[in-house]
């Protein structure tokens, strides 16, 4: 148990120092998160200073440690504890493989946020009506 316990408080670690290092951020690093077209990515990025998107794409490499150790904590926790011995044999593989299966989806939305062109010079694009 103790790789269970070592993994899941090394994510609470990261995540709280990243929430920390991120909260000079206005607009939020949530509203962010919860853009879902180029425009509002683009508002959201053209609303932060050239420091502040520089704090924001540099915690995106700790970031990687803490989806690791997310992913590692669900892996470990359905593997190496007896909370999921109960479930069907189906179940169990679901949840064995859904955190690690998450931090996955968040590596590339990392790789996706440092390739964006975040430079404040481009202009925010139309809307196209579309949701994407």
């Amino acid at each position: 148990m103790r790789p269970v316990w070592l993994s899941g408080i090394a994510a609470l670690a990261l995540f709280a120092g990243i929430a920390w290092y991120l909260a000079p951020l206005e607009p939020n690093v949530l509203a962010l998160q919860l853009s879902f077209s180029p425009r509002a990515f683009a508002t959201v990025v053209h609303a932060w200073s050239p420091e502040q998107l520089a704090r924001f794409r540099w915690h995106l490499l700790p970031d990687f440690a803490l989806l690791g150790c997310y992913g590692a904590f669900g892996y470990l926790l359905v593997s190496r504890s007896g909370l999921f011995t109960h479930f069907r044999p189906a179940l169990r593989r679901a949840a064995l493989w859904s955190l690690p299966l998450a931090a996955a989806f968040d590596a590339a939305e990392n790789v996706l946020a440092w390739c964006f062109p975040t430079s404040r010079r481009a202009p925010v694009p139309r809307s196209s009506g579309c949701c994407c």
